[in-house]
């Protein structure tokens, strides 16, 4: 059965960026980069917010390409990405060209299972907090994939927001990386208000 995956990098107490969108607090190392590229290595499609699908389009293929500087774990990570299906939520339509994306202009339960039953292979989400509140609110996540890393931001740009829904989950996994950060990965059970 294909899942539907939110991978998200945060801080202890919850934030992905700070107010400025800094993410320098982030402590990727070579364990972590080799769960990043076992995840999409089994995944069929990424399914991305407009503003994150643009800055990965603006970076991975390039990595792909060997334009930018990378070790050959980075490299085969940002291949597999090049090679996934891309579906990119947007309204607007103002997508960043990447080969092999759609765009998705409304996120409906309807249209996010018919990509799950088409894909070869699980769907990830990354960033994109608009996208995941939707998702959330809609009870279409199978799975939270939680990289917390070792710092406290205090104030920033928070996962959730007070107005998302209850969502109550089962730990499957407890994972640290050498640098100091965890992967908790955990399936969605319920949802309630």
């Amino acid at each position: 059965m294909t899942r539907l995956i939110a991978s998200m990098w945060t801080t202890v107490d919850g934030f992905v960026a700070g107010l400025d969108d800094s993410m320098d607090w982030l402590r990727a190392d070579a364990d972590l980069m080799e769960y990043e590229t076992s995840l999409v290595e089994n995944a069929g499609g990424l399914l991305l917010g407009r503003i994150t699908h643009n800055d990965f389009a603006a970076y991975w293929p390039a990595v792909a390409a060997g334009e930018i500087d990378a070790d050959e774990g980075t490299r085969r990570y940002a291949r597999r990405l090049d090679q996934l299906e891309k579906f990119t939520a947007s309204r607007s339509g103002e997508i960043a060209d990447w080969p092999g994306t759609q765009q998705v202009e409304h996120v409906t339960a309807a249209r996010i299972q018919h990509i799950k039953d088409h894909a070869d292979g699980d769907v990830i989400t990354y960033g994109s907090l608009s996208l995941i509140a939707a998702l959330n609110e809609l009870s279409l996540i199978d799975e939270f994939h939680l990289i917390v890393n070792p710092t406290l931001l205090c104030r920033g740009k928070p996962l959730f927001d007070e107005d998302q829904r209850r969502t109550e989950m089962d730990l499957l996994e407890c994972r640290p990386f050498s640098a100091g950060a965890v992967l908790l990965r955990y399936a969605a059970t319920s949802t309630t208000n």
